[in-house]
């Protein structure tokens, strides 16, 4: 062999080294070249170098090559995919949604999610936290099986106004045994934004990002629970 550790050295890129690894595939077939002219430049012409031995590993470096460049102009059509997704994300921009998750937006003051209890309970706790995790609010919920609304006048237990923002809210209901019961929970809240990640879209809901599987309904003014 002419020269050995470039097989791997030069293998298909992924993801974002794709220009790592054309310019290492470029400066090892330099390298690669160098050797062979020097070589032929000094093979014994009585025991000359085996053609096929070079030739085969030229296909080699174009085939890798041509990966290569086919990986790069993949990437460059997942871009411009991306970007293209987000522009038509545009149109969705101060419109309202409703997501599922336990997102509670509080903006003006006012603040929306909705809880779906599988089953009757004995007792139902909602419990509002804010970005640090810290409860601020606590109160009673409902304990018949369906969908119930929640809404929070964005005031702590002390009743003190806090700040618009993202907080969480979470529904934990129990049976008369004391077990937990299924709950589903979606929020309400004004999209803000839209950003785009490892060719995932997502939209903004105040300041939290929310992948677009997770959207079930969007409306030109406030959403509510009733529709």
């Amino acid at each position: 062999m002419l020269f050995t550790g470039i097989s791997n050295a030069a293998a298909p890129a992924q993801g974002t080294q794709s220009a790592a690894k054309q310019e290492q595939l470029q400066d090892d077939l330099n390298r690669f070249l160098t050797l062979l002219i020097t070589q032929l430049q000094h093979q014994d012409p009585l025991d000359p170098m085996d053609a096929n031995e070079f030739t085969a590993q030229l296909v080699q470096f174009a085939s890798v090559e041509q990966q290569i460049y086919q990986n790069a102009n993949l990437e460059k059509l997942l871009k411009v995919q991306e970007n293209s997704q987000v522009a038509a994300m545009v149109n969705y921009l101060g419109t309202w949604a409703e997501v599922t998750g336990k997102h509670l937006v509080l903006e003006d003051g006012a603040a929306e999610a909705t809880y779906t209890l599988n089953a009757n309970a004995a007792d139902t706790t909602i419990a509002v936290k804010d970005a640090f995790g810290r409860v601020v609010f606590v109160t009673a919920g409902e304990t018949t099986a369906g969908r119930h609304t929640f809404t929070w006048s964005g005031r702590d237990g002390n009743g003190n106004r806090l700040p618009d923002g993202n907080y969480t809210v979470e529904v934990a209901s129990r049976n008369r045994e004391g077990r937990l019961l299924e709950v589903a929970q979606t929020g309400f809240g004004r999209i803000t934004g839209a950003a785009a990640d490892g060719g995932r879209v997502s939209l903004l809901l105040g300041d939290a990002p929310v992948p677009m599987e997770e959207i079930l309904s969007v409306k030109e003014g406030p959403a509510t629970a009733g529709g």
